[in-house]
């Protein structure tokens, strides 16, 4: 869908990269480190100093301890520590359990470990899953169960019985969880909760995240995993005939922003709940369906409402129609499951407040007016409502 948006000059509303600039000091310590000559390979499990600021920030934020040595590793984007973990963790014919939709590297993955996706599905628009579902998806076959939260596509932080429950199932079948978690300091309301921190969870929980998302530096690549030293083994000895090591000079420069006051972290996800608030607003006003997300880059609308019953054809006509460009959420769940998202349709709102503003003048006119908005209502978690009501 990128390559769409440069090849008719749509808004890029797809994939989700920033348009703008990521924090100044996190910048200036990347130019510092390059003009000072740190560029040639880091170390495989990374820069010790990383690694330091790591754990020192999963102790600031989350009160987990971790010994820098033997429990972090440096990873090329938190897509590689996630192929790294599962390449390591799992055997033919092993199941792994995760949310669907599901970010794609998942099922990829998986399948190149030759494992078995087996899929628990989250309904627009509130997006938790059924605790039955989830029960009835793990069992003792069940060698990873995945977990990503805050969620992509979704935007949707899940509630703590769920957690709960997923360090309940892993210990009852043995199971290891691996957490995505590189939305957690881009949560709109409330404040994230790892996995890690819960009763029962840190000794069989795998924590991965990055700075790309938090820092709007998406192209730097710099991932971590965190937790039980057995795991993060697991990761370094896939990782090293993976990527081996990479990102020299932004790897201090990540350090220099995870060690940035509290403050800085509020404003970023300020900031980006801004811009969720101004697209969700102009989508609403066109007449689309909107599940108003509760955290991270986007936000998922059904276009049924305007016509559109098939979200591919939509996005693929969206560039012609409208001049802007999004993902069916299709491209996001297994293929048995397709119809039920035919409709859905993710926006991403990283942009700037100018690019918003104008890709939501041009939605409008694909809209169908206020009068469209008739008994929607604004809302996420178990069927409360985060937004109000809109009649």
């Amino acid at each position: 869908m990128s390559a769409l948006a440069a090849r008719t000059g749509a808004l890029n509303l797809g994939q989700g990269f920033p348009d703008e600039p990521g924090p100044a000091q996190v910048l200036e310590a990347a130019h510092r480190a390059m003009a000072d000559g740190v560029n040639q390979y880091p170390p495989g499990p990374g820069q010790a100093g990383l690694r330091a600021a790591i754990a020192d920030h999963q102790r600031h934020w989350y009160g987990l301890d971790l010994d820098p040595e033997t429990q972090v590793v440096v990873t090329a984007g938190a897509t590689e520590a996630l192929a790294a973990a599962l390449l390591a963790l799992v055997e033919p014919g092993d199941e792994v359990v995760c949310l669907s939709p599901t970010y794609d590297a998942y099922s990829a993955v998986v399948a190149l470990a030759g494992g078995v996706l087996v899929p628990v599905r989250m309904r627009f628009p509130h997006w938790q899953p059924d605790p039955d579902d989830l029960r009835r998806a793990v069992n003792d076959r069940t060698r990873v169960i995945l977990v990503n939260s805050p969620h992509n596509p979704t935007g949707a932080v899940l509630g703590s019985a769920v957690l709960e429950l997923v360090v309940e199932l892993s210990h009852r079948h043995d199971a290891t969880i691996v957490t995505d978690e590189v939305y957690e300091h881009l949560v709109h309301e409330g404040r994230h909760v790892p996995v890690a921190t819960l009763p029962g969870g840190s000794e069989r929980t795998l924590s991965i995240s990055s700075a790309g998302k938090t820092f709007s530096v998406t192209g730097w690549k710099v991932g971590w995993a965190s937790g039980p030293a057995h795991l993060v083994t697991a990761v370094l000895s896939v990782k090293q005939y993976l990527s081996y090591s990479g990102g020299a000079p932004f790897q201090p420069a990540v350090a220099v922003g995870l060690a940035l006051p509290d403050e800085v972290f509020a404003g970023l996800a300020r900031t980006l709940t801004g811009k969720r608030d101004r697209l969700c607003a102009a989508l609403l006003s066109a007449g689309f369906d909107v599940s108003v997300s509760e955290a991270g880059y986007f936000t998922v609308v059904d276009v049924a409402r305007l016509g559109w019953r098939d979200a591919e054809e939509f996005c693929h006509r969206l560039p012609e129609l409208a001049g802007v460009v999004a993902v069916p959420v299709s491209a996001f769940v297994q293929p048995e499951h397709r119809s039920e998202v035919a409709s859905l349709v993710r926006f991403a709102f990283c942009k700037s407040d100018e690019v918003l503003d104008e890709a939501g003048r041009r939605l409008a006119a694909l809209g169908c007016g206020s009068g469209a908005l008739k008994g929607f209502r604004l809302g996420m978690r178990d069927g409360s409502t985060t937004g109000g009501g809109v009649d």
